[in-house]
């Protein structure tokens, strides 16, 4: 988000995390992403509630006329706050919805004392999509009902993986909102580790780094960056000598391969 839905964002997340204090935190996660699909669904209705000349009085009326009984009251007043701001476009509104529902999720991880693992599960099951073509095919798959897509990943994940995690995945699959299903899953990651006020890197290595390794590199992240930073661990035998981070945008590359690319690129420039 920039300029106007930036600053938006802003003020309906502080009104988000005053009525979250008390609020059921799986419910309010539930809840808000629906609401984000139901603006996807109603382009009229989103358009209406992102108009600036519309009177944010007469916003709020009709979500409360809306959605009133059908949402927890938390939710209620986070869309009531959303709806009543101004955004650059109309798409932002639904955005901010669905990215409080990630962090009410990661809040809800949180107080059970499950948002690493959460974080991890979350990455590791992207890596699993990622290696299996005809899983991931089955979960991008536009034909297939919503309730096929949310039973394979209950029978697939099942126990193995905490509550939150089965219910980000859920639905992001069954509603991925235009993204594909790695940008998805990377937006939710990063959503979650700044539950924390973490960084997330990812750690590409030929071997496995031991724990004072990533000890190590965790903290010498932590003093690079000035943030915690949670690591994500590859084994990729193509890695040949060091190891590659990847952090956001940037790229940290200390392996043998990384050093002959620089090389070549000051010989052609």
């Amino acid at each position: 988000m920039r300029g106007l839905s930036r600053t938006s964002f802003a003020a309906v997340t502080e009104r988000f995390n005053a009525v979250a204090a008390s609020a059921d935190l799986g419910r309010l996660a539930a809840d808000l992403h629906a609401v984000a699909v139901l603006l996807d669904g109603e382009p009229g209705l989103r358009r209406n509630f992102a108009d600036p000349a519309r009177p944010a009085e007469q916003k709020e009326a009709v979500v409360r006329s809306l959605l009133g009984g059908k949402i927890a009251d938390a939710a209620l007043e986070t869309v009531v706050a959303a709806v009543s701001a101004k955004w650059s476009r109309p798409g932002d509104l639904a955005d901010a919805l669905e990215r409080l529902s990630v962090v009410a999720a990661a809040a809800d991880a949180e107080s059970h004392g499950w948002l690493d693992d959460v974080e991890d599960e979350l990455f590791r099951f992207g890596r699993i999509v990622e290696a299996n073509p005809g899983l991931r095919l089955a979960l991008v798959d536009q034909a297939a009902p919503p309730e096929a897509k949310a039973a394979l990943l209950a029978d697939l994940l099942g126990e193995r993986v905490k509550p939150v995690t089965l219910a980000l995945v859920t639905r992001l699959v069954q509603n991925p909102r235009g993204r594909n299903l790695e940008t998805g899953l990377d937006e939710y990651i990063h959503l979650v580790a700044e539950q924390r006020q973490q960084l997330v890197a990812v750690v590409r290595s030929a071997v496995p780094l031991s724990d004072a390794q990533k000890r190590r590199l965790a903290a010498w992240l932590r003093t690079t960056y000035g943030r915690d930073v949670h690591l994500n661990t590859e084994v990729d035998p193509r890695v040949v000598g060091g190891f590659s981070i990847r952090l956001g945008d940037e790229m940290i590359d200390t392996t043998i391969a990384g050093r002959i690319e620089e090389v070549r690129r000051r010989l052609a420039g």
